[in-house]
């Protein structure tokens, strides 16, 4: 345990609290380059395959909203440790699968474990460094998820082909055992203010979500008509609508409904939603068609994906410096529409043998596209509410985001399946064009949502050196 008059280095502060959440964060997108070689090693379908990346982003994003509130209760430090802990001991379990089954089943317990990190490393990291290296160390913490996001895809290309695809999760245990000691020795415990904890409205949210992502990932297979899945919809409908009735009733909701009475943090979160949907649905089925048409190794596909995923490094910083002059709103609203542009570009010229260089401007273009958006999402959103809500501001935004990203997966396979198969390359192009355009309308219409959005300064609260949530909400 760290004394209190002992001086920790700055550099081991951020490092301490950075590398587990580049851990989580790099498991977002590392399973999408190896998702061709689990249909093959596991005869899992595309069902399954949406599963293996949905399972994650949705017990993530259900439980994030709390995960912070439970470090303020039980102590940061020690949440942040117990989650890291499950997460190492989920991704042991990943690498350990035998079935589709299983591997889902992990990578549940996976999401749980992300939920306490993501969010507390940045509080922690926080309060770890001196008020005036503050603003550096949570800069430097947004350019670390940043790249953890970008090679994700080319990190599992490159450990399927060098090793297997259980290393992709086998790789996070290293990372964890050094870890833990270090976060003990190096962070210091703290808490915040112990408010109640929304346990049931979180139940009904994550039920509610998972009925409806259910009934979306199989109505193709069961029939959209057929009583399960009608059964799932209308369950999902019902739990959502006790959710939104608990919280109204509640004293410390989990979402405070009247975030959403607010024009410019409802639409932002509709454009982030909307984004997300895009982007998820579009890599799931980018990166699967770059090792199908033509045939490339996992890596391969991996490394010419990151003409899409390493843009937003380069855009989002000169966004961000224009957003106050320019509008987050008409950012937001030229980033949608570009990325729009880049899905439709690809699938435009997307056939069972099309060269890369037919492809590389319309991924750049898509990249930039994300940057542009990214960027004024913390300002229009943390801007939009009182400084006393930052957090579940934020919390709420990336939750929004995260679960738009689920369901662009489930409702374009589902698009996709009813057009095609993964059996051939040629097939596989007959589902990815209408799935894709699917994308294109979802994200066409955020644009225009963003259009909408007030143009205004941050309330002067806001105006003052990048707090933890604004980092989080932008990442």
């Amino acid at each position: 345990m760290p004394s209190s008059d002992r001086k920790v280095p700055l550099w081991l502060s951020i490092v301490a609290c950075s590398v587990p959440m580049f851990m989580v964060a790099l498991d977002n997108l590392v399973v999408s380059t190896a998702l061709h070689t689990l249909a093959v090693d596991l005869k899992a379908n595309t069902r399954d395959l949406q599963w293996f990346v949905n399972a994650y982003v949705l017990s993530f994003s259900c439980l994030l909203l709390i995960g912070a509130a439970l470090g303020d209760r039980f102590g940061r430090r020690r949440v942040f440790v117990i989650g890291i802990t499950l997460f190492t001991l989920a991704s042991i379990s990943c690498g350990l699968s035998h079935s589709s089954g299983e591997l889902i089943a992990s990578r549940v317990v996976q999401g749980f474990g992300a939920a306490a990190v993501m969010p507390l490393s940045l509080t922690l990291l926080s309060q770890a460094v001196p008020e005036k290296k503050r603003s550096l160390a949570l800069g430097l913490w947004g350019a670390v998820s940043g790249l953890a996001i970008a090679l994700g895809p080319v990190v599992g290309g490159a450990v399927v082909d060098g090793l297997a695809w259980q290393w992709i999760f086998w790789i996070n245990v290293p990372v964890g055992v050094v870890a833990v000691p270090l976060i003990l020795r190096v962070v210091k415990e703290s808490k915040g203010e112990r408010v109640g904890l929304d346990l049931l409205g979180m139940l009904l949210a994550a039920a509610g979500l998972l009925a409806v992502v259910w009934g979306i990932v199989n109505g193709s297979t069961d029939g959209w008509t057929s009583a399960k899945i009608v059964g799932a919809f209308t369950a999902g409908a019902v739990l959502l609508a006790g959710f939104v009735a608990w919280e109204r009733r509640v004293a410390h909701p989990l979402l405070p409904l009247g975030f959403y009475r607010i024009r410019a943090f409802t639409l932002t979160n509709i454009v982030s939603a909307s984004m997300y949907f895009g982007v998820f649905g579009s890599i799931f089925f980018l990166s699967q068609y770059l090792q199908i048409a033509p045939v490339r190794t996992p890596l391969q596909a991996g490394v010419l994906t990151l003409a899409w995923t390493l843009m937003p490094m380069f855009i989002a910083p000169v966004a961000g410096a224009i957003t106050d002059r320019v509008g987050g709103g008409r950012l937001m609203a030229l980033g949608l529409f570009l990325q729009a542009a880049g899905l439709a570009w690809i699938n435009l010229v997307a056939t069972s043998n099309t060269p890369y260089s037919h492809l590389v401007g319309a991924m750049l273009l898509a990249g930039a596209g994300m940057g542009f958006a990214i960027a004024p999402t913390a300002a229009v959103v943390l801007g939009a509410v009182g400084a006393e809500h930052r957090g579940k501001a934020s919390g709420a935004n990336t939750t929004v985001r995260e679960i738009g990203g689920a369901l662009g997966i489930a409702v374009l396979s589902s698009v996709f399946l009813a057009h095609g198969s993964a059996d051939s390359a040629a097939d596989f192009v007959r589902g990815l064009h209408p799935a894709v355009w699917v994308g294109v309308g979802v994200v066409v219409f955020g644009g225009i949502c963003a259009l909408f959005i007030p143009n205004g300064r941050p309330a002067p609260e806001q105006a003052e050196p990048a707090a933890p949530e604004e980092v989080l909400a932008g990442v």
